[in-house]
């Protein structure tokens, strides 16, 4: 166990990240990869169509942290001075070249640029050296910036050779989804919660300095239990024609140990490499074939959510089919006993795994699959 000044410090980053999703519904990844982002000190850029609450989760978590926040939403119109800050005119006077910086990007801890791939030639030069140095050279001058993170969204993967740079200064990258079907009453209560300002200043979790010392933690995380699962892993990517570049190869292992300590725990394990999805893939296409890989590779908890939600969504379905069925249906019988090895599976999976959230999430199935069980032997016995 870690000692209670880290261990403090670990709880506080778990409350960030669960505050982070409070008010939103459907975007618990999204909150889990911002969070990564933050340990780590790297970028995150978010994929995905506007009023996917992009620029709501990056606002939300500055305010968490009680950081110095920038906003901007790029066209190919849009000036350095618009980022970077107006030149001083009396400065310029005397043949120095100044910026004015208040209240511009480099004087941000958590930056939001979106529809970032909208860069110029000028200002992409400045943006490359602020994501990768935290400096920004400007004319004659060295302008060193105390950015931590800076979290972009784009509706497109960029295509343009002159972006593929910028493009690779993400670390950290995911493709955004809208809400699902059958959350969209929870998205309309969530919403309306936002709009009334209930959620309209967050409290600070957390600072600047606690991400500084949860980063130095990053490098105290013993990652050497999941380095031969890692390599194999590059290996079949690389088999399955996903090209992992030498850059994201090393840095992925900060990630996995930001996902440890997100778990509370200073030794990373198979289940800290699911967060391969969220560092791996360049499109769409590629992170579809990245998670079945992991999923086919790993034994984790990843695995068994996505398997008990599976059966949920199944167990659904059926409800509303058996309710509408006729009592004494045959049809029910093969459901029951369906039903019934379903149940012994989830039970199982409840007793016998050591993940807490598995055991939870499984309980919960099981208690929406015995309620179809009772369901039916109501309806035979009528």
């Amino acid at each position: 166990m870690p000692n209670p000044g880290i261990q403090a410090l670990l709880e506080k980053i778990v409350r960030f990240r669960n505050e982070l999703e409070k008010p939103f519904v459907g975007r618990s990844e999204e909150a889990t990869v911002l969070t990564l982002a933050l340990i780590t000190g790297e970028h995150v850029l978010l994929i995905g169509e506007p009023g996917t609450a992009k620029s709501a989760l990056a606002r939300r978590a500055a305010e968490l942290i009680n950081a110095r926040f920038f906003k901007y939403l790029l066209t190919r119109f849009t000036e350095p001075d618009e980022l970077f800050g107006p030149l001083d005119i009396n400065e310029l006077r005397n043949g120095r070249y100044v910026r004015i910086t208040k209240g511009k990007l480099p004087e941000a801890e958590i930056a939001f640029i979106d529809e970032i791939f909208n860069a110029n030639s000028a200002i992409l030069n400045m943006m490359l050296s602020i994501m990768n140095e935290r400096v920004v050279y400007d004319g004659y001058s060295e302008i060193r910036v105390p950015l931590w993170t800076m979290i972009s969204a784009t509706n497109r993967v960029p295509d343009e050779t002159e972006l593929q740079a910028l493009y690779d200064r993400f670390l950290l990258r995911h493709f955004v989804k809208p809400v699902e079907e059958n959350k969209w009453g929870e998205l309309l209560d969530a919403v309306w919660r936002i709009e009334s300002g209930l959620y309209l200043h967050g409290e600070p979790v957390l600072s600047i300095e606690d991400l500084a010392k949860l980063n130095g933690l990053v490098y105290q995380v013993d990652v050497s239990p999941v380095k031969e699962k890692l390599i194999k892993l590059y290996g079949i990517f690389e088999d399955q024609g996903i090209h992992v570049t030498d850059r994201r190869k090393g840095k992925a292992l900060k990630v996995i140990a930001a996902n440890a300590l997100l778990r509370q725990s200073t030794k990373a394990g198979e289940d800290d490499l699911f967060i391969l999805k969220y560092v791996i893939p360049r499109d769409i296409e590629e992170a579809e074939k990245t998670y079945v890989i992991l999923l086919d590779e790993i034994e984790a908890r990843e695995k068994h959510l996505k398997e008990l939600s599976e059966i949920e969504a199944n167990v659904k379905e059926a409800k509303a089919f058996i309710s509408s069925t006729p009592e004494l249906d045959p049809r029910l019988l093969d459901y029951l006993r369906s039903f019934e090895t379903v149940k012994e599976k989830v039970r199982k999976l409840a007793s016998e795994s050591g993940d807490e959230e598995v055991r939870k999430r499984a309980m919960d199935v099981l208690a929406e699959v015995s309620d179809v069980i009772d369901l039916i032997k109501k309806k035979l016995i009528m």
